[in-house]
């Protein structure tokens, strides 16, 4: 018996297969797509199939499967049948991958996004981060680890609110 042939996908069908992908909230801060996050690196079509290219925010991320099983359930939900989800490590992701949407949204959240661009971890650098609420600069940090691995905890000294900062990396 022969193995059936799967059509292959229009470029329209990819369009869509990449619009559903693209709405996929970041669990840990929803207010961020997996687009706003720099972390869907690409949708296309192999043969039959849709592939979605997704990249950590790190390794250790607890959220990775989530975002991965989201990706997978929203193609689905657009009606694909044949999907697959590619954790992609390199190159690896980093701050300088979230979009301007994404660093205003994380702003207007009330986290303040990272402030420097350029590959490398500043773990335990000092820095200069304006608070979300106010603006102010006069911050100060609190923890190096906040709710989540890719967030420090500070403070604003002058309008006294407490933030999350995303960390660089």
């Amino acid at each position: 018996m022969a193995t059936p042939v799967t059509p292959a996908l229009t470029e329209t069908r990819v369009a869509e297969a990449a619009q559903a992908a693209a709405a996929v909230l970041d669990p840990e801060i929803p207010v961020l797509t997996i687009v706003d996050l720099g972390i869907l690196r690409r949708v296309y079509a192999d043969g039959g199939t849709i592939v979605a290219d997704v990249s950590p925010t790190y390794l250790g991320c607890p959220a990775v499967l989530a975002i991965e099983l989201a990706v997978e359930a929203a193609l689905r939900d657009a009606g694909f049948a044949q999907v697959r989800v590619v954790r992609q490590l390199s190159p690896a992701w980093s701050t300088d991958d979230i979009t301007a949407d994404g660093r205003a949204k994380l702003k207007a959240y009330g986290i303040a996004p990272p402030n420097r661009r350029g590959k490398g971890s500043l773990l335990f650098q000092s820095e200069d981060v304006a608070c979300p609420a106010c603006g102010s600069g006069e911050t100060e940090r609190v923890s190096e680890f906040g709710s989540t691995a890719c967030k420090a905890q500070w403070r604003c000294l002058a309008c006294r609110e407490p933030f999350d900062y995303f960390k660089c990396v």
